[in-house]
């Protein structure tokens, strides 16, 4: 069975009331009932010590003295009877005296000359009533006492009105507060469907919500989180639709570059085996096979880099190596390359000057960039360039190529991304990989990499390592 949050809430506010208001009212019910019949007691013990002083007193005991108290609380709806050691009602002339109407042991307490009092009694006197009995006592000898009571029909009609008035004034505050209630709840499920729609919303696929909120409760809170959450799930998909979208150019890009080779590999070899191809153009035809080969092991072997650097599944072992070797190690192997494209490579650094990182990967850095350097640089010069810095170790690669364009410039550390087409024709960084794991290496260095460029005015590679 489905119960509304709206109804639990108004259901709750109203149990909790009426639960508070009955155990008020029991309290305040008792204690009101024990005030007045205190009162009533208290006010009875006062005439009857009253009337036992006048009793002590001769020029006061006379019939006058008995007709006035009579009177007096008669019109206090109050009857009294004086009576003596031997229990019969003496201030009342008839033919045989009553007996005062005491129990057994109300009279015994009497005798010992304690007080008895009874705040509310139904059987003796055909009425309820209140009574006080006090015990006369002259000279140590028990003579009587006075037995004094009082309806409490009035009484009961007081608490009767007062509990009259206090289910009035429960009434009101109910009435008052299942409206509050009511309003009050109402906000909080609205601000709760606001949610769950939201809620559907993203279950359906649509990240980009935006749920109004307040700071002043957990609701609020909830709702804060929410929001944070969409964004994230929104940023994510956008994400995954970039990624997607890169891994379909990926894959196109791949396939281009294995169909080439494949198909050019492929036509030789089959000119080779049905012997179509003059024998002096066969040695031409192998170096092109080993060249399309290399080509295709560098895709494989780059990707898989790639994705052992981005899962963290390499270890470096960092030492402090010598920049300056670094730098002629470079251009030893890369200097080949650059004369082919008129380009001159240049090093600067001191020869004090090390830089802590692994050997191996630091290479691996410096070769990538300085290749892209040369290849986009045409009889030019490339420069590195070591500096020693605050606790850290800086790196320049700095060319005088044709630059990058500013809006190029964050998107070349995107995997897969090719700032030029013409990057395809080299052998070199062709896949788009190259500077995606030099950050990644970086990174994992804890360095950082800037890179500074302006179309036609070259490029330079800011390169910070800590020194540890």
């Amino acid at each position: 069975m489905r119960f509304k949050y709206l109804y639990q809430l108004l259901l709750s506010h109203v149990s909790v009331l009426l639960v508070a208001f009955l155990l008020l009212w029991l309290l305040f019910s008792s204690f009101i009932e024990q005030f007045i019949y205190e009162n009533k007691v208290n006010e009875l013990n006062s005439f009857g010590e009253q009337i036992l002083s006048d009793l002590n007193d001769p020029s006061q005991a006379s019939p006058l003295f008995l007709k006035h108290y009579s009177d007096l609380l008669q019109a206090r709806n109050i009857r009294f009877f004086l009576f003596d050691n031997s229990s019969r009602v003496i201030n009342y002339k008839t033919p045989s005296a009553p007996l005062v109407k005491l129990t057994d042991d109300e009279w015994s307490q009497i005798q010992k000359g304690n007080r008895v009092t009874v705040k509310r009694d139904i059987k003796r006197f055909k009425q309820e009533v209140t009574l006080a009995a006090l015990p006369y006592i002259q000279n140590g000898v028990f003579l009587g006492g006075v037995l004094l009571i009082s309806p409490i029909s009035g009484t009961r009609e007081t608490i009767a009105e007062i509990n009259q008035f206090f289910f009035y004034a429960v009434s009101a505050a109910l009435a008052i507060t299942f409206l509050l209630s009511w309003f009050i709840s109402k906000f909080h499920v609205k601000r709760i469907d606001r949610i769950r729609h939201a809620t559907s919303l993203i279950s359906s696929g649509n990240y980009n919500i935006n749920i109004p909120f307040s700071e002043l409760d957990e609701i609020g809170d909830l709702a804060k989180d929410f929001n944070s959450m969409a964004g994230k799930l929104y940023s994510s998909q956008e994400e995954i639709e970039l990624l997607e979208n890169r891994r379909r150019q990926f894959i196109a890009d791949v396939s281009h570059e294995l169909k080439t080779p494949l198909t050019t590999m492929g036509g030789l070899i089959s000119g080779l085996k049905d012997d179509l191809i003059p024998s002096e153009e066969k040695e031409r035809c192998m170096d092109l096979i080993e060249k399309e080969t290399k080509r295709l092991s560098r895709l494989v072997n780059e990707n898989l880099d790639y994705e052992k650097i981005r899962s963290n599944q390499i270890i470096l072992n960092r030492e402090e190596i010598q920049v300056i070797e670094v730098f002629e190690i470079i251009k030893e192997h890369l200097e080949a390359q650059a004369l082919e494209k008129g380009n001159q490579i240049l090093f600067e650094a001191d020869n004090s000057l090390i830089v802590y990182a692994d050997y191996d990967r630091l290479i691996q850095i410096l070769m990538n960039i300085t290749k892209n350097s040369i290849q986009f640089t045409s009889e030019g010069q490339v420069t590195l360039r070591g500096i020693r810095g605050d606790n850290q170790t800086i790196i320049e690669i700095e060319d005088t190529g044709i630059g990058i364009k500013p809006e190029e410039i964050e998107s070349i550390w995107v995997r897969f991304y090719k700032a030029d087409i013409s990057r395809t024709s080299n052998p070199y960084g062709e896949f788009g990989l190259g500077l995606s794991i030099v950050k990644k290496l970086v990174e994992l260095h804890k360095g950082s990499i800037e890179v500074f460029s302006k179309v036609d005015q070259g490029t330079k590679f800011v390169i910070t390592f800590p020194l540890e």
